[in-house]
This record gives C-alpha cells, sequence and structure tokens, in this order.
C-alpha cells in the first residue's frame, strides 16, 4: 500500500469537498478546484478524504499517492493558499506591476511585460538597498509553481556571481572562477 496513498486527508472546517462521477471539487474561503481522478475510488466520510484503489498494480498504486497529494494540496489551497517569492538579484534589475500585468527589467534591450494568470495575485516589493522581490499567490499549487518557473525562466541564476531570478531560500551552487 501507497504510505501517503493510505494516510486519510482531514477536512478543515471552512472548507467542502464533494465527490461526483470521478470529478473531486473542493470549495473553501479562497475558491473553488476541481480535480479528475481515475482509476481509485474518492470516499468522504467524518470531515476526511479517503483515496483507494482496487488492486496492487503498478499504475494504480502510483496514481494512489498521487491523487492523494493532488486533493490534499487542493484542500490546503482554498483554505490556506500557496505563496512563492522571486528575488530579482543583479544591479538594475527591477520588477513592477500595474494589475496583473508584470515588467520585468532584467538586462535586456526592453523590458519584459508577462500578463499573469487572473487565479494569480502579483505583488511587487521594492526597498531601498535591497533586491526587488515578486511575490506570487494562488489557492492552485501547480499554476503558482508554473507562474513562477516561466519569471524565472527569462534569467535563471549563473554560478559565478549568482545574478538572476531566484526563490527566496534557495541555496545557489556557486563556482569559483579563475584563479590568477
Amino acid at each position: 500500500m501507497s504510505r501517503i496513498g493510505k494516510s486519510p486527508i482531514t477536512i478543515p472546517a471552512d472548507v467542502t469537498v464533494t465527490v461526483n462521477e470521478g470529478v473531486v471539487v473542493v470549495k473553501g474561503k479562497l475558491g473553488e478546484l476541481t480535480q479528475i481522478v481515475q482509476d481509485v475510488t474518492v470516499k468522504v466520510e467524518e470531515g476526511q478524504v479517503i483515496v483507494e484503489r482496487e488492486s496492487d498494480a503498478k499504475d494504480l498504486r502510483s496514481k494512489h499517492g498521487l491523487y492523494r497529494s493532488l486533493i490534499n494540496n487542493m484542500i490546503v489551497g482554498v483554505s490556506e493558499g500557496f505563496t512563492l517569492t522571486l528575488e530579482l538579484v543583479g544591479v538594475g534589475y527591477r520588477a513592477s506591476n500595474q494589475g496583473q500585468k508584470l515588467d520585468l527589467a532584467l538586462g535586456f534591450s526592453h523590458n519584459i511585460l508577462i500578463d499573469v494568470a487572473p487565479e494569480v495575485m502579483v505583488e511587487t516589493i521594492s526597498e531601498k538597498g535591497k533586491n526587488p522581490l515578486v511575490k506570487l499567490t494562488s489557492a492552485d499549487k501547480q499554476l503558482v509553481g508554473q507562474v513562477a518557473a516561466k519569471i524565472r525562466s527569462f534569467r535563471k541564476p549563473e554560478p559565478y556571481k549568482g545574478k538572476g531570478i531566484k526563490f527566496v531560500g534557495e541555496e545557489l551552487r556557486r563556482k569559483a572562477g579563475k584563479s590568477a
């Protein structure tokens, strides 16, 4: 049995979970998320969500833990939300936003304009003497990660000086450079 898949998910008081013909719908104070579930059965009993599988086939074992994790992330997302913070390290790197439009100055000849998905809240923080920060918040963990990865792909951190866009708290593998 999958160690992750067999553990039940407790439902917080402000969250409702409904299962209807292979579609799990989770509603909470931060929104509503849906997930299509195949090859496993999902039951809602006494404030808990239980994910079960029919047999011990290899593909069913892998989906067992996967769907349990996805449903858990949905419940955490609609109750607490997910936040990722990106840090722009480099001279002249700036970030600003107007609504859902993110404007990045990353040392290219032009600024990069990004239309962020409406489900993701964007906030830019610029303090004197500190690196600019881009804060992404949403109920959907996958969508926040995808938007953050897209922003990071414009200027990944380089290993010598560490310049680029990195996640806050990320440890970069640094190289020594030339020895004179």
